[in-house]
């Protein structure tokens, strides 16, 4: 055999080899498709899908506004929280989200205009005061939650749930001469609550389970009754 039979042969193996190789390492190379979501990333997928499948669902709205909030993109959230309330005008957490963006965005002037209209909305009823204040306190807006425990507590003052609630607000502010004072109110109201019952010895109450407990506090706390058939 020549020399270039032989170099000819040589090439002809190898080429298959490279071939393979470099289809390997094609193979191997991460595609767009293939490279994993962050999960915030894929929580935004899902909810897109969601929303592909019914547009008009608040909640993944509300949920996929939380996530554009969060990274900052202010009027991709303010656009689907304004979605979420069109849908439905009375989701709390979507209203008590659209004051945080407009606080973030600094507009504290329509922040605080369009918060007083939401605690209007529910100013009849202690039921909804009480929903908007727990959705403001998760929004880390303090100042408006405790307004509306208020007003709910104005509203149906017999209520061992609100009473509750104010005193775990103020528990979480270190203030636990207001924690107390709420807390024991809510435990006089229904004894049968064993985690105020831990928080009380916890402050250093000592608990005493009462005979009686008032006779409108069963009903007040299953949907605070009272305060909405007034209205």
């Amino acid at each position: 055999m020549t020399g270039k039979e032989n170099i000819f042969c040589l090439v002809f193996l190898i080429c298959p080899l490279l071939l393979c190789g470099c289809n390997g390492l094609i193979s191997n190379t991460p595609q767009a498709d293939d490279v994993k979501k962050t999960p915030t990333e894929q929580k935004k997928a899902d909810l897109l899908r969601t929303l592909d499948r019914k547009f008009e669902n608040p909640d993944a709205h509300f949920e996929l506004g939380q996530l554009y909030h969060a990274d900052g993109m202010w009027a991709k959230a303010q656009y689907h929280y304004n979605i979420a309330l069109s849908f439905d005008p009375v989701h709390r957490p979507a209203q008590a989200a659209m004051v945080k963006i407009l606080l973030d965005s600094g507009d504290k002037a329509k922040a605080k205009i369009t918060a007083d209209i939401y605690l209007n909305q529910v100013s009849g009823s202690a039921t909804e005061s009480l929903k908007l204040g727990l959705a403001f306190q998760k929004q880390l807006l303090d100042d408006y939650a405790l307004s509306c425990y208020q007003q709910a507590l104005h509203l149906a003052p017999n209520s061992a749930k609100i009473n509750r609630q104010i005193g775990y607000y103020y528990l979480s502010k270190k203030d636990k001469v207001r924690a107390t004072e709420y807390l024991s109110r809510s435990f006089q109201l229904d004894p049968r609550q064993p985690d105020v019952a831990g928080e009380l010895g916890r402050l250093g109450v000592q608990i005493r389970i009462p005979q009686k407990t008032e006779k409108n506090t069963k009903k007040l706390d299953k949907i605070v009754e009272q305060s909405d058939k007034k209205n």
